[in-house]
């Protein structure tokens, strides 16, 4: 409908002025016109004209940046309000800052009455402080990990006289951002290049608990955060994380400026970013570190700290890892209650007075007693607030089963999770603000509701939306085959030897190209070493390197293969013949001993739907595509996926998870994919 309402010249004045403005951006860039892109520009910019939220499957060279871009700008031009623009991965939020939205506006605002305006906002800890710099805050490294040693000249600014010269690599690195700070103009951790380790990271930042305050702060003014913040409220467009659009939703906090339309980038992962922005942890050793910090930079008395985390080791000492259904048990909840007592009682006697409004050692010790008695509260009123309360503890490998499981003699972490984030989602996200979500896997088949019902949008009080599936320009039946290794046996734990043959085939076929993805480290690991031994090819395995020289090696080199897991599944753009052959190892499924999707499953069972079908399977069945999504590129590419998991074929939810994936041609005959490959390889 919308393609026969653009070529009639109809639709909405959004419409028409949206669709204008892409094919004069289109032309000015020197592209063509897609159809799909041409009617999701359409569709969105009659969402935001009429307040209705949507969701939009664009498939891969859609070309749906500037599809939702356009109507965007075109829309903050006439509000008083930035448009946000939200992200789950760093990379696709670079691209569109740096790459995306530059050309765009290199020939867009020629043709508007202003120029538009643009800003990224992050969290606070991934701006310098200059506080910290300035040495408002302690280090918190030990004595031990001394940066400097004396003797040696850094003429740096702001080093101490009695610091030399950087006596560690951490210490060089702390240098250099020193230097790098006196010449930034954003203090934005992702424009070092190269970029420093986390724990270099931490001596130049804070985060929003151990920041001051703009109030209080005695350079606020100049406050890389606090600028980003300013430059966000006077932009027209807004970039942002998952992350960042969570806090705003969920604790009603001004992260981020006031915004009427937002649209939701790689929507497929928003419900998991969000759970993982609003989830907590709590252990006895960060108690102690809290009292530690309490007593040395308030001078505190903190035995009933240092109490109440021993109570609490005792508690969960033996309880064994895993979900707890009822929550904690009356013992563990009353040493709970106890810890958040002596954090209250440690945070009235820490809160100083005037003369020390602006001291950094006494924010530091009191955002950690904060944070503790805030993960205290959650965990006492989990039940009431449907919360789900889990055990674990670092992990060992064991040779003999062939896998890593919790080392229960290790000391416990309490973990803490929304079992849903629908419900805060429909309140702060999709109550106040016109939202459009879009990805290359979001609906499932033509149903979008398996997305749609973890963020809300699903059930009694769920507001209206519309999904439209705009297609893709590849011709997958023709481009691309899926090859289910049906003979196989069903997988277990680790690689099963006939799944290895079956890669070694696959391999030997297309010699190379090949882009192999793993449901652990471990199986890539033992698969890269086994063909390494029975192939001559080039086989590289994440780990080995930084992520992105491993995929520029693969890119590069026509023949060479590539190993890895989960952070290889999405955002690899490998097009050409260096990834013809895309290998799953198995199907995505969670972990079976995944708490928050056990209890997730639970609940769904409880209330008379299939916890397996709507959690587990609806997961897999998004991140099986999202791996497929590798193949096809460009409309010049061809390949095969390859899945080494038979239940794709043989178990009655088969069916449910091939829908999710681009219509290829399917077959479960290995000779006519090893010929198919022989012969892309031979091209």
């Amino acid at each position: 409908m919308a393609e026969q309402e653009v070529a009639a010249g109809s639709g909405s004045r959004a419409e028409r002025t949206a669709l204008d403005l892409l094919d004069k951006a289109v032309a000015g860039m020197g592209g063509q016109n897609r159809t799909g892109q041409h009617t999701m520009a359409a569709h969105v910019a009659r969402a935001i004209e009429n307040n209705e939220h949507l969701l939009v499957q664009a498939g891969t060279g859609t070309g749906k940046s500037l599809a939702y871009l356009v109507p965007l700008i075109a829309h903050a031009m006439d509000s008083n309000k930035p448009a946000l623009v939200s992200t789950a991965t760093l990379a696709l939020q670079n691209q569109i800052v740096s790459r995306d939205l530059p050309r765009l506006l290199e020939t867009l605002n020629p043709l508007l009455e202003r120029p538009v305006t643009v800003a990224l906002v992050k969290g606070r800890a991934n701006y310098v402080c200059l506080h910290k710099l300035e040495g408002g805050f302690p280090s918190e490294e030990p004595a031990e990990g001394q940066l400097f040693s004396l003797g040696e000249d850094t003429s740096v600014p702001h080093v101490a006289a009695s610091i030399g010269g950087p006596a560690s690599q951490l210490g060089k690195e702390v240098v250099r951002l020193r230097e790098w700070a006196e010449t930034t103009s954003t203090g934005d951790r992702d424009e070092l290049l190269p970029g420093v380790t986390d724990r270099a990271w931490r001596q130049v930042s804070v985060t929003s608990m151990e920041c001051l305050g703009a109030q209080k702060c005695p350079l606020a003014e100049e406050c890389f955060s606090e600028l980003a913040r300013q430059r966000a409220a006077e932009a027209d467009v807004v970039v942002t994380n998952h992350a960042m659009l969570a806090v705003s939703a969920f604790e009603g906090l001004a992260v981020l400026p006031e915004y009427d339309v937002v649209v939701v980038d790689e929507a497929h992962e928003l419900q998991d970013r969000v759970t993982g922005a609003v989830s907590g942890q709590l252990s006895v050793t960060m108690v102690h570190a809290a009292a530690s910090s309490a007593r040395k930079h308030t001078a505190i008395t903190v035995d009933a700290l240092n109490s109440a985390a021993d109570r609490l080791e005792v508690a969960l000492a033996g309880a064994p890892s895993g979900l707890l259904p009822n929550g904690l048990n009356d013992e563990q909840l009353d040493c709970i209650d106890q810890l958040r007592e002596a954090c209250r009682a440690a945070l009235s006697d820490s809160k100083g007075d005037s003369s020390n409004a602006v001291d950094g050692g006494r924010q530091l010790a009191r955002s950690r007693l904060l944070l503790i008695l805030e993960l205290c509260e959650r965990l006492l009123a989990a039940r009431e607030n449907r919360e789900v309360v889990w055990l674990s503890r670092t992990s060992t490998f064991d040779p003999q089963q062939g896998y890593s499981a919790p080392d229960e003699g290790a000391p416990a972490l309490v973990n803490i999770a929304p079992l849903s984030v629908a419900g805060r989602l429909r309140e702060g996200l999709f109550a106040d603000h016109t939202v459009v979500l879009t990805s290359a896997t979001l609906a499932i088949g033509a149903a979008f509701e398996p997305a749609a019902g973890g963020l809300g949008l699903v059930g009694d009080g769920a507001p209206s939306w519309t999904g439209v599936d705009v297609g893709s320009p590849f011709d997958y039946p023709k481009q691309g085959m899926l090859y289910v290794a049906a003979h196989l046996p069903k997988p277990g734990r680790g690689t099963s030897p006939e799944a290895l043959d079956e890669l070694e085939h696959l391999l030997r076929a297309s010699k190379g190209g090949a882009l192999c993805l793993f449901s652990s480290r471990r199986a890539a690991e033992e698969a890269s070493e086994q063909m390494r031994a029975r192939l001559d090819l080039s086989i590289l395995c994440q780990g080995e390197s930084t992520m992105a020289a491993l995929v520029k090696q693969f890119a590069d080199e026509k023949d060479t293969c590539l190993f890895g897991t989960m952070s290889l599944w999405q955002g690899v753009d490998v097009p050409g013949g260096s990834c013809r052959l895309v290998v799953i190892d198995r199907i995505p499924f969670p972990r079976p001993d995944d708490p928050l999707m056990t209890a997730r499953s639970r609940a769904v069972a409880q209330s008379g739907g299939n916890g397996f079908m709507a959690v587990s399977a609806t997961h897999a069945a998004i991140r099986l595509a999202q791996g497929a999504g590798r193949l096809i590129r460009t409309t010049g590419d061809r390949g095969v996926v390859a899945v080494l998991d038979s239940r794709l074929s043989t178990e009655r939810y088969g069916g449910f998870l091939r829908a999710a994936l681009p219509p290829f041609w399917a077959t479960t005959d290995s000779s006519v994919v090893r010929g198919a490959l022989e012969r892309l390889s031979a091209g």
